[in-house]
C-alpha cells in the first residue's frame, strides 16, 4: 500500500490533463483487475482507483465544507464513497471514483477545445524585438520596447508591438487577429499589428502601441475573461446541486430506517450525485464560446450568450459597424468643358498636403503619386489651395469656392451636388483657375455582406435598427441599401442611451453593436455590447460583452442563433440529468439497483451530457 500512495505523491507532481489521465489508465487497469478476480496484490485492486481517483475528490469536499461550508457534488460523492467501502462494496466505490474523474476529464477536454482557438494567442505573444537606436540593432524583450521606438522585423518574425511602417514593403498574416487566409500587403504609413507575421520583406517601424495596450494584449484579456461561471443559469444550477446533496441524504436514511438494507441507502447516494446537472451548464457554455470564437467573436463571460439568446432589437452604429468607416470617392463631376481625369488628377494634387480626412481619402483613392503642388494654402474651415503645373486649383466647400471664383457654382452644378447629398455622400467642390469646375462626391462604403446580415437576422425574429450619429440623410441612405426599417439619426450618446432605454422599458432585449468611443455608454447600457474589436476603439472594446475580432459582421446571425442554441441545449441537459437521478432514485429505493450498476447508470448520464454540450463546438445555422 505504501508503494501505491508513493506513486500517487509522484503523480501528483504532473500537471493537468497529463496527470489525470495516467491516473485513469492506472485506475481503469485496477478495476479490471478487480472484476476479473484476477489479483496479484495482497488487498483488492479496487483500492488503486479508490486512492487515486477518489482521495482528490474527497480533498475538495473537504476543503470546500471546512473554508466555505460549500455543499456540492464532490460533498455527496465522498458519502457514497465512504459508504461503499464501509458495507465492503469495493468495485463499486472505485468505479464511482474513476467515473468521476473520467467525467471530469471529458468537461476540462471540452472546455480546452473551446479554448484552443483563442488561447494560441497568448501562445503566440512576441517574446523580442530589434530595436534600432543611434544606428545600430539591438534585440530587447518585447515587454521593454517603448512608444515611439524605430524598430526592424525581417521576413518570418512576428512583430512585436503595434506601429506604423516607416519603410519598406511585405505582407503580413493577420490570421491570428483577422483570420484572413490571406497575407495583407503593407507599404509606408500602414498599421501594423502585434502577433501578426511579416511574409516577406524586411521593413522599418515606429512603436505606437506596446505591452497590454498593444493588439494582441487586448485580445488575450479577453481570452483571460473568459468565464462561463459568470452565467446566471450556472448558479441555478449549484443551488440546484445543494438541495439534491440534502434529499440524497434524507431518502438514503429513510430507505435504511425502512427497508433495513442499507445496501439500498448506499446506492441512493450513488445514483443520486448531480454530477450531470452540475456539469450541464458549464460545458454547454464552454463549447458555445469555443464555436463562437471559431467564427471571429471573443466571448468576455458567459452570461453574455444568456443574454443574447433573449435578444429581440440588435442596434447599429453606422459608422465602423455597418460601414468601413473611411471615406471613399463614389464620383467625379466636371463642368465648363474640364475633363474628369484632369479634375481627379488637379483636385488628388492640391489636397496631398492636406491633414483633412477627406483630402486624405481623395489622395488615396487617386491611387497614383500626385503632381507637386506649388504654393499650398490650408484654409481651416473652407478647403485648400495649391497652383499645380501653374493652374490655381481650389477645393473645399461652397464658400471657398464663391470666395476663389468671386462667384457661385451654377445652378445645375449645386442641383446635381444635391443629389449626392441626399445619397448621404460629402461632397467636396472644385475650382480651377478661378472658375467653378466641377466637385467630387465621397461617401462611406457599405460592408458587402451587410445587406445578407439584416435578412438573416429578420429571418431569426431579431429587429435590427440603426442609431447613428450621421445626419438624417447619410443614415437613411446606407439603412435603404441595407434594407433597415428603423432608423434615428443625429444621436449624441446620451440619445443612444435614452432610445436604449425606451426599448428596453417596453420589454425588448437589447443588444448594441458600435466601434467608437462614443458607442461605450450605450454599449454599456445595452443587454448585450459587441465592440468591433479590428477598427474599435479600446473603451469600446473594454465596455462590451463580446469583441468581433475579425469586423466581419455577416456572422452575427450565427452568434444569435447559437446563443439560443446554447440555451436549448442546457434546458435539454438539466432536464434529462434530473429525469435520470429520479428515475435510479426509484429504482434504487426499490432494490432493484444496486451500487455498481448505479454507477454505472448515474455517471454515464455525466458523460452524455458533456458529449451533447461538445455538440455545439461545431454547429452551424442552417
Amino acid at each position: 500500500m505504501r508503494k501505491v500512495i508513493d506513486k500517487v505523491e509522484q503523480l501528483m507532481e504532473l500537471g493537468g490533463t497529463k496527470k489525470e489521465i495516467i491516473l485513469l489508465v492506472i485506475s481503469g487497469v485496477a478495476l479490471l483487475i478487480s472484476i476479473f478476480n484476477w489479483n496479484p496484490f495482497p488487498f483488492d485492486a479496487a483500492w488503486i482507483a479508490i486512492i487515486l481517483c477518489g482521495i482528490p475528490i474527497l480533498m475538495e469536499a473537504i476543503i470546500g465544507l471546512i473554508t466555505a461550508f460549500d455543499i456540492k457534488a464532490d460533498v455527496l460523492v465522498s458519502l457514497a464513497l465512504i459508504a461503499s467501502v464501509c458495507i465492503g462494496e469495493h468495485f463499486a466505490a472505485g468505479e464511482v471514483a474513476f467515473i468521476m474523474q473520467l467525467g471530469a476529464l471529458l468537461e476540462d477536454l471540452t472546455v480546452a477545445r473551446a479554448r484552443a482557438g483563442i488561447e494560441k494567442l497568448v501562445h503566440l505573444t512576441p517574446q523580442t524585438a530589434r530595436v534600432i537606436s543611434g544606428g545600430t540593432e539591438r534585440i530587447l524583450p518585447a515587454e521593454q520596447v517603448k512608444i515611439g521606438d524605430r524598430l526592424r522585423v525581417l521576413p518570418g518574425e512576428t512583430v512585436p508591438v503595434d506601429g506604423i511602417i516607416l519603410s519598406g514593403e511585405t505582407s503580413i498574416n493577420q490570421a491570428v487577429m483577422t483570420g484572413e487566409s490571406l497575407p495583407v500587403d503593407k507599404t509606408v504609413g500602414d498599421d501594423v499589428s502585434s502577433g501578426t507575421v511579416n511574409q516577406f520583406g524586411a521593413f522599418e517601424m515606429e512603436a505606437t502601441k506596446v505591452g497590454e495596450d498593444s493588439s494582441i494584449q487586448r485580445m488575450i484579456k479577453l481570452v483571460q475573461s473568459a468565464d462561463a461561471g459568470k452565467a446566471k443559469i450556472v448558479g441555478l444550477a449549484d443551488r440546484w446541486a445543494t438541495w439534491i446533496v440534502v434529499i440524497a441524504l434524507t431518502a438514503a436514511a429513510l430507505t435504511w430506517m425502512v427497508t433495513g438494507e442499507i445496501i439500498r441507502a448506499v446506492t441512493i447516494l450513488v445514483v443520486f450525485c448531480p454530477c450531470a446537472l452540475v456539469l450541464a451548464t458549464p460545458t454547454a457554455i464552454m463549447a458555445a464560446i469555443g464555436n463562437a470564437t471559431k467564427h471571429g467573436f471573443l466571448v468576455r463571460q458567459g452570461d453574455a450568450l444568456e443574454r443574447l439568446a433573449k435578444v429581440s432589437k440588435i442596434t447599429f452604429d453606422k459608422t465602423g459597424t455597418l460601414t468601413y468607416g473611411t471615406p471613399t470617392v463614389t464620383a467625379v463631376e466636371s463642368i465648363s468643358g474640364v475633363d474628369r481625369d484632369e479634375l481627379y488628377t488637379l483636385t488628388a494634387a492640391a489636397e496631398q498636403l492636406s491633414e483633412h480626412p477627406l483630402g486624405k481619402a481623395i489622395v488615396r483613392c487617386y491611387g497614383r503619386k500626385p503632381d507637386t503642388a506649388e504654393d499650398f494654402r490650408m484654409i481651416p474651415g473652407e478647403g485648400v489651395s495649391a497652383v499645380i503645373n501653374g493652374r490655381k486649383v481650389a477645393a473645399g466647400n461652397l464658400k471657398l469656392i464663391t470666395k476663389h471664383t468671386g462667384a457661385e457654382p451654377s445652378q445645375s452644378m449645386q442641383t446635381n451636388a444635391e443629389n449626392y447629398l441626399n445619397q448621404g455622400c460629402t461632397v467636396i467642390y472644385v475650382a480651377i483657375d478661378q472658375q467653378p469646375a466641377g466637385f467630387i462626391a465621397l461617401s462611406d462604403t457599405i460592408r458587402p455582406d451587410g445587406k445578407k446580415m439584416v435578412q438573416a437576422l429578420n429571418q431569426i425574429g431579431v429587429q435590427p435598427v440603426l442609431l447613428t450619429g450621421d445626419h438624417q440623410n447619410a443614415a437613411e441612405a446606407i439603412a435603404g441599401a441595407l434594407e433597415i426599417r428603423e432608423v434615428h439619426a443625429d444621436c449624441l450618446p446620451e440619445d443612444k442611451l435614452r432610445q436604449i432605454d425606451a426599448y428596453q422599458n417596453s420589454g425588448n432585449r437589447v443588444c448594441m453593436i458600435g466601434d467608437g468611443i462614443n458607442d461605450a455608454p450605450a454599449l454599456k447600457k445595452a443587454d448585450v455590447g459587441i465592440a468591433m474589436g479590428g477598427v474599435g476603439s479600446d473603451i469600446a472594446v473594454d465596455a462590451a460583452d463580446i469583441a468581433l475580432v475579425d469586423d466581419e459582421i455577416k456572422e452575427l446571425p450565427h452568434l444569435v442563433a447559437l446563443s439560443r442554441r446554447m440555451m436549448k441545449t442546457i434546458k435539454l441537459n438539466l432536464t434529462f440529468s434530473m429525469t435520470l437521478n429520479f428515475l435510479a432514485i426509484t429504482l434504487a429505493i426499490t432494490g432493484l439497483l444496486g451500487p455498481v450498476i448505479g454507477a454505472l447508470v448515474h455517471n454515464a448520464g455525466s458523460v452524455l451530457v458533456i458529449i451533447n454540450s461538445a455538440l455545439l463546438l461545431t454547429w452551424r445555422r442552417k
